[in-house]
């Protein structure tokens, strides 16, 4: 809080006595911060009852203070329970200065060690931390913690530090020096440096604990006043406020010794155990009790930390047992004796009160004359319960044998045996019956309030029922409803339109005239539901929550929700998804049939077109009925096969299916697609379906303007993502039967140009080719169903607050996924291998120097902030780390030192020029690709060539070339030529350089391994040993994880490279 506090302006304000008592407060612990701001705090004070504190910053900063407790009017200071809050934000501000000042020296010594990393010698660097590769010295620590008498039998543990056989005798100057990584002369022979000297982890963390110690510790002496301050330099004091945060660490750490009275012991273990007392109750010759405690002078009670120290263990007390043994302790000490006598008629109050409560402080004997008078007599409780006039009446009663006593009752009991009550468990029926809402008479309690009614009934009988023996009458039992009730919707497909779902509300023994009262109760949040027969029926069992979850989800209705609820059957699949618990719903069989025909579409009602009966395998019949059943629903989808299952061949034999309604109604269906695909789909047209239309429009503006003239005489358009962002005026005028979208991660961003271009394209029916629905984040999902099936998820907000598992569960239908593996059991193996290479030494220099350069401008922008905003200038460097790794004269002029990698491939290609394997070469870098096509020339090896700049109808002409047995060797730009390609004349592919998404690795690699392919694939992937190439690897097994929930594959998405990836590939 941002006010200005320090020890003498809180004495000023609240004098020196409230000062005095609220740092006892403040000591004990018993302040609680509700709200901590700069300008106000509300805090809880734990007196005899709770008090409330409020601290207001004033607009000149000043400070206001208000307590609930009674103070006089005529006190003119602040009470002692402000005091304790103002000592609390005292503590608060100067830990957050203390932190502060670490957190600012933290980040200038890692700025600063970072610089020293880049150019110092490793041994010369030092701090007291272990290092992962460590050649300092360990210290070994032994703490040793005492009791120190601080006031009147009040303890505090005193910390001393040894190295070794040295002491350490000026604590607090050690614990400083440490804190600001100085040496320190230990004694004549021994000086520590944290140049050469360090300490294991659990042994720093107890000294940087003692480090904030130091400061609490003159806190703590500051409050206190008549006490001696003069504390030995090589004891550092405890305070209560730090107990809790030094004693677990001291627990754990390796050399801990304790000393009091005489005695050491090894570690130092906090334990729950029985305190070993006896408090022994017995009858003097003069026929007087007496108490003998034994035991307790051998505790030492350790009131600020509630422990208690015994035979080289502390064992952990409770806030009342360390209350009630502390004012023992120091009652006894004081008295200076062990023995208690007790007047005969006090011990009637001993057994009902005192006794109960030593109980719990160690173990009780009573003679055997004291026991067989005042023994305590069984309590038997019972509450009688019934209705008048809608009153619910309650009669309470304690049984004592022959005596009954009315709580609510004076009760006298005249002339009869010595009665101990069982207090304790009166008390607690007591409370139960204060809290549960029943006003009070002298003849018992009532309660005319239906909520109160039903709460006690509900909610509050069953903590009775352990206590008391409970009599109710017919009218109470009847008054809630015990019947097990089972609420269920019942689902079903409307015949009559069959795209609608109805959701009708069920449940046995309830009435329909009773069913919308009971919905509106639920959409009420009410707990309970009032029957027409008065029964009170509860609403809080997991079924009702379910239905009160559904209900919320629905869309308004005028109608009548007990005749049922019909909404759109896509609309429908998001309600069921938004209840956690399918059993609240029973699913007709009309429904059942529906789902399972999405799974499963009909064969007999979706005939394979005439000519591609014997080209379809099983799973792409499959598919294409599947595309059928989508599109009888009005329903979009998305074929996400992996690469090389032929979604192409599936979404043609749609297209053909639905010829005779594209040319009756002249709207023909429109294929988008990459650049470098357009010619690829016309000639698949070509190959399977000769006799359709097809028009590509493509070209020139002026070009393309007359090609869009001829659209109603043409069954399949076939256009580019660029060229639809520049007609997408002309395109959304126009209404096309079906629109298939080839690669659909094209337009996984929904922010950019070519989403909004794509999802303004008019057509009946809509659906998505893409091998990688997802490739960084779910909302590329998203992006996709947004397009082509926006009911089913609406807005990206309601989407971002579905689980991963509702996500999954509603795509499910709508997206058809299968894996080669899978269907292509003769589909030959694809063998994956990793070669590594060691840089030359003329490469390992260049690449050095960048590391360190690069490290060291990273270390610079090391936060969040500035590391988003260097950003683009930290992955160009890692771009040139790369391009050292593939070849050095990528950017260094005359470089003539060779590539290691380089000389690897050369090998590779002569070995697979002997052995007749026909491979493709695929590298981000176009200019590697350049130079190892130089190379193949000098050698007189001929080679086909494909980058970004390749021609849409020279790529389709060159594969074609390649796959009919022209030349061996195929270089590739890797994201030009990564998707769309049909490579199966090559057997083995290699990467030469890692790229960060192995998800276009994979398709790169699918370019030959893909149906057609008759030989097995070798795919070799060219890493450079002990460089980033090697922390990239890695970071593509971690990150192929995500869409495995979503689309059931293995599919590794995550392509984009995140601060913390940056940080591990740079090793800082």
């Amino acid at each position: 809080m941002d006010i200005k506090l320090n020890q003498k302006i809180i004495k000023e304000l609240c004098g020196t006595i409230s000062f005095k008592r609220g740092n006892s407060f403040y000591q004990a612990n018993r302040v609680t911060l509700h709200k901590y701001t700069s300008d106000r705090c509300e805090a809880t004070v734990e007196a005899t009852e709770d008090f409330h504190v409020t601290v207001d910053k004033k607009a000149d900063g000043g400070f206001r203070t208000e307590c609930t407790c009674p103070t006089l009017p005529s006190f003119q200071n602040d009470c002692q329970h402000i005091a304790a809050v103002l000592l609390t934000i005292y503590e608060q501000q100067q830990q957050d200065k203390i932190d502060v000042a670490q957190e600012e020296r933290s980040t200038n010594q890692v700025l600063t060690e970072g610089l020293m990393n880049i150019f110092q010698d490793s041994s010369s660097r030092g701090s007291g931390q272990q290092r992962h590769f460590e050649n300092r010295q360990q210290l070994n620590l032994v703490f040793t913690c005492k009791p120190v008498t601080i006031d009147k039998q009040q303890y505090l543990f005193g910390i001393e530090i040894h190295i070794g056989p040295i002491k350490i005798k000026n604590i607090r100057d050690f614990l400083k020096r440490v804190n600001e990584g100085r040496a320190c002369q230990l004694s004549r022979l021994f000086r520590y440096d944290p140049a050469s000297h360090y300490f294991q982890t659990d042994t720093d963390a107890v000294i940087q604990q003692l480090i904030y110690v130091i400061r609490d510790e003159q806190i703590y002496l500051d409050a206190l006043e008549q006490v001696d301050k003069a504390i030995d330099t090589d004891v550092l004091l405890v305070p209560p406020s730090s107990g809790d945060r030094l004693l677990p660490l001291l627990t754990t750490a390796p050399l801990v010794k304790l000393e009091y009275k005489g005695k050491t012991f090894e570690g130092l273990p906090i334990i729950n155990a029985p305190l070993p007392l006896t408090f022994d109750f017995s009858e003097t010759n003069q026929g007087e009790v007496e108490l003998k405690i034994k035991g307790l002078n051998k505790l030492v009670v350790m009131h600020a930390y509630r422990l208690v120290l015994y035979n080289g263990k502390l064992i952990q007390l409770d806030k009342e047992q360390n209350e009630q043994l502390s004012n023992l302790k120091q009652m006894l000490t004081a008295s200076k004796t062990d023995r208690i006598p007790i007047p005969s008629e006090q011990m009637n109050a001993y057994m009902e009160k005192v006794i109960p409560g030593l109980r719990k402080l160690g173990d009780v004997t009573l003679a055997r004359t004291i026991r067989d008078h005042f023994e305590k007599t069984p309590l038997i409780a019972k509450l009688y319960l019934d209705r008048v006039k809608n009153r619910l009446l309650a009669g309470l009663e304690f049984h004592y044998e022959s005596i009954i006593i009315h709580p609510l009752e004076q009760n006298e009991i005249e002339n009869g045996p010595m009665l101990v009550r069982d207090t304790e468990k009166e008390n607690e029926i007591l409370k139960i019956m204060n809290n549960s809402g029943f006003a009070k008479t002298e003849g018992g309690y009532f309660i005319h309030n239906e909520e109160l009614e039903y709460e006690f009934l509900e909610h509050f009988i069953p903590e009775l029922q352990g206590l008391v023996q409970i009599y109710a009458t017919t009218a109470v039992k009847n008054r809630i409803f015990r019947e097990k009730a089972h609420p269920k919707i019942r689902v079903k497909l409307r015949r009559e339109r069959t795209n609608w779902l109805e959701f009708k509300f069920e449940m046995q023994g309830i009435p329909d005239q009773d069913i919308r009262e009971l919905l509106q109760a639920l959409e009420e949040k009410r707990k309970y539901y009032r029957l027409r027969n008065g029964s009170l029926m509860s609403l809080e069992s997991r079924e009702f929550e379910e239905i009160r979850r559904f209900l919320n989800t629905v869309p308004a209705q005028d109608d009548d929700l007990e005749k049922g609820l019909q909404v759109p059957i896509v609309r429908g699949l998001g309600l069921l998804d938004a209840v956690d618990d399918r059993d609240t719903f029973t699913i007709e069989k009309t429904f059942r049939t529906f789902l399972d025909k999405l799974k499963n579409p009909d064969e007999e009602a979706y005939d394979v077109p005439e000519g591609l009966s014997t080209v379809l395998r099983d799973y792409q019949k499959h598919g294409y009925r599947w595309m059928k059943t989508m599109a009888s629903y009005r329903f979009g989808g998305v074929l996400a096969d992996d690469m090389g299952l032929g979604k192409t061949l599936q979404s043609i034999a749609f297209i053909l299916s639905e010829l005779e309604v594209i040319r009756r109604q002249k709207r023909p269906a429109l294929i988008v697609c990459p650049s470098s695909l357009t010619y690829n789909w016309q000639n698949e047209w070509r190959k399977f379906a000769p006799e359709l239309n097809v028009l590509i429009i493509d070209g020139t503006k002026k070009e393309r303007s007359h090609l869009q003239h001829k659209i109603t005489n043409s069954d399949v358009i076939i256009t580019s993502y660029p060229l639809l962002r520049r007609d997408v005026d002309w395109y959304s005028k126009q209404t096309f039967h079906t629109s298939i979208f080839d690669e659909a991660q094209a337009f996984k961003n929904p922010y950019t140009q070519t989403a909004k271009a794509v999802k303004k394209i008019n057509a009946d029916y809509r659906f998505a080719l893409t091998g990688t629905p997802i490739e960084n984040s779910l909302e590329e999902l998203w992006s996709i169903y947004y397009v082509v099936f926006p009911e089913l998820f609406l807005g990206l907000k309601e989407f971002s607050n579905l689980t991963r598992t509702k996500i999954a569960r509603r795509v499910r239908p709508f997206m058809l996924r299968r894996k080669k593996d899978d269907v292509l059991e003769e589909l030959p193996k694809k063998i994956e291998s990793t070669e590594s290479m060691e840089l030359l030494p003329e490469q390992k220099k260049i690449y050095a120097a960048y590391l360190a350069k690069l490290r060291h401008d990273t270390l610079k922008h090391l936060d969040k902030d500035t590391l988003r905003k260097n950003r683009i200038k930290i992955l160009a460097g890692l771009t040139r780390l790369r391009q050292i790794c593939c070849h050095p004269s990528l950017f260094v002029d005359k470089y003539n030192g060779g590539s290691a990698k380089f000389e690897q491939l050369k090998q590779i290609i002569e070995e697979s020029q002997l052995a007749g394997r026909r491979v493709l070469i695929f590298s981000q870098f176009t200019k590697m690709l350049k130079l190892i096509g130089n190379e193949l020339a000098r050698q007189g090896l001929s080679f086909f060539y494909l980058d970004g700049q390749t021609p849409s109808e020279e790529r389709v002409e060159t594969c074609y070339r390649f796959n009919e047995g022209e030349r061996d060797l195929f270089l590739i730009s890797l994201k030009a030529g990564g998707t769309g390609l049909n490579l199966t004349g090559a057997d083995t592919v290699i990467l030469y350089d890692i790229w960060w998404n192995p998800a276009v690795e994979e398709q790169a690699a699918d370019r030959a391994h893909r149906i057609g392919q008759k030989n097995e694939v070798q795919v070799i992937k060219l890493v450079a040993h002990g460089t980033i190439e090697e922390k990239m690897n890695a970071l593509q097994e971690k990150k192929k994880h995500l869409t495995e929930e979503i689309v059931d594959t293995k599919e590794h998405t995550f392509s984009t490279l995140t601060d913390e990836d940056i940080k591990e590939i740079l090793m800082i």
